[in-house]
């Protein structure tokens, strides 16, 4: 693994072990040539998955990307890294098993409703607002009312 502070091509692995939602290995390492330390993370991949955007736009899935929207959704909320983390593993894990190597960019969106409407309801309320392009403040108004009425129809079940 290439070292990010000075580029060399060989570190070395101190210590490995697995994140918390146990879908990925933590690695320590050190660099050979500067002995700096840092941290990589080793996930399973299934497969290569190409994101369809509008206009017909191909863009790699890209992981992080998704993990920064889902934080940006849930900042100042009680959600904490490892609920993200086992969301975007699940979401990754639905993709790569819908045996589609190209998926467009609203089911990825849908995926990411579906979950934060487990977790978060505020959270939810923040990604649709970018998600489904709210203009006016009564789109926000609708659309939160509807996630009221939904949940205290849960509530009485």
């Amino acid at each position: 693994m290439r070292c990010p502070f000075c580029g060399h091509e060989d570190s070395q692995v101190k210590d490995s072990r697995p994140t918390e939602d146990g879908a990925a290995i933590r690695r320590r390492r050190q660099c050979e040539a500067c002995a700096a330390r840092f941290t990589t993370f080793e996930r399973i991949q299934l497969r290569e998955l190409t994101v369809l955007k509008s206009e017909d736009k191909r863009e790699p899935f890209d992981r992080d990307k998704l993990v920064r929207s889902i934080s940006v959704a849930t900042r100042k909320r009680p959600v904490n890294g490892v609920q993200i983390e086992k969301l975007v593993s699940g979401i990754q894990r639905q993709l790569e098993t819908m045996g589609e190597t190209e998926i467009p960019s609203q089911k990825i969106g849908e995926l990411v409703m579906q979950g934060l409407k487990g977790l978060d309801s505020v959270a939810y309320i923040r990604f649709a607002s970018v998600y489904k392009d709210f203009r006016e403040a009564k789109d926000f108004e609708e659309f939160a009312g509807n996630v009221t009425e939904a949940g205290q129809e849960s509530g009485k079940q």
